[in-house]
């Protein structure tokens, strides 16, 4: 394997220490959030319920819906709710349809 030229060298350089810097403001700044949230269980919010906001936030509408779904249907089927979802008729009423 040929060595790099002098500019190639130092432009590998250049990104090896840009990714090592960004590396080390990620991990700052996941101890941020760790400490943001430990905040936030000390006034008595559940941290739990914060993390899943949190991640239901980056969702779209849409997104959250069809999420929710089909999670009621797996539970459905998994006995654990009493009545089929709203979603599951719709479902049920296609296949008797065919």
């Amino acid at each position: 394997m040929s060595t790099l030229q002098a500019s190639a060298q130092n432009q590998l350089r250049q990104f090896v220490e840009q990714i090592e810097r960004l590396e080390e403001e990620k991990k700052q700044l996941a101890s941020d959030i760790r400490d943001k949230y430990t905040e936030a269980k000390a006034v008595g919010f559940d941290v739990k319920a914060l993390r899943q906001i949190v991640r239901l936030r980056k969702k779209t509408n849409a997104e959250r819906q069809e999420e929710e779904s089909v999670l009621e249907v797996y539970m459905h089927a998994l006995g654990m709710l009493d009545e089929p979802p709203p979603s599951q008729h719709i479902v049920d009423a296609m296949i008797a349809a065919e």
